[in-house]
């Protein structure tokens, strides 16, 4: 079937403008995964993430997915420091009764420097919107968080001021 010239000028046309129009997030692969490489290395005292690094070997697509959009594309967002990123999902994580995650990004947040005293307050904020039985559960993980560090010879974290 042949196209009149106008037709492939249109065609050509919508091609300029969907490129045009692409937003300037938009990324290649390696762009995101590097991103969210960056991120890691940031939080986790500029080592691998492990459990990342354990999902790599049975999901590697999984664990590219979580590195490009969740830490490539979400956590380098501008808008939020890192401080506020790490005590929003630590909230998160707890409210919906994730210790696993939860103790994760309470560890990134210890590293970036937010308190223990910080941690704790946090864990008294989810009984309101999540119950008692999901911030008791986040308090038994950051007890368990807090002393594996003492145990690993961490040192001693800031108290916030009362």
């Amino acid at each position: 079937m042949m196209f009149p010239p106008s037709y492939s000028r249109l065609v050509a046309a919508l091609a300029l403008v969907a490129v045009a129009t692409t937003p300037a997030w938009a990324q290649t692969t390696q762009e995101r995964l590097r991103k969210g490489d960056e991120v890691i290395l940031s939080l986790n005292k500029g080592q691998p993430q492990q459990t990342l690094e354990r999902m790599r070997q049975e999901f590697p697509f999984l664990a590219d997915a979580t590195q490009g959009y969740a830490l490539g594309d979400v956590w380098s967002r501008p808008g939020l420091d890192s401080r506020t990123r790490q005590l929003a999902a630590v909230a998160a994580f707890a409210a919906i009764g994730e210790p696993v995650f939860m103790k994760v990004h309470a560890g990134y947040a210890l590293n970036i420097g937010v308190s223990e005293d910080e941690l704790k307050e946090i864990v008294y904020m989810v009984t309101v919107p999540a119950g008692f039985p999901k911030a008791i559960r986040a308090s038994q993980v950051l007890s368990e968080l807090f002393a594996e560090r003492r145990t690993a010879g961490a040192p001693a974290l800031p108290r916030a001021p009362r």
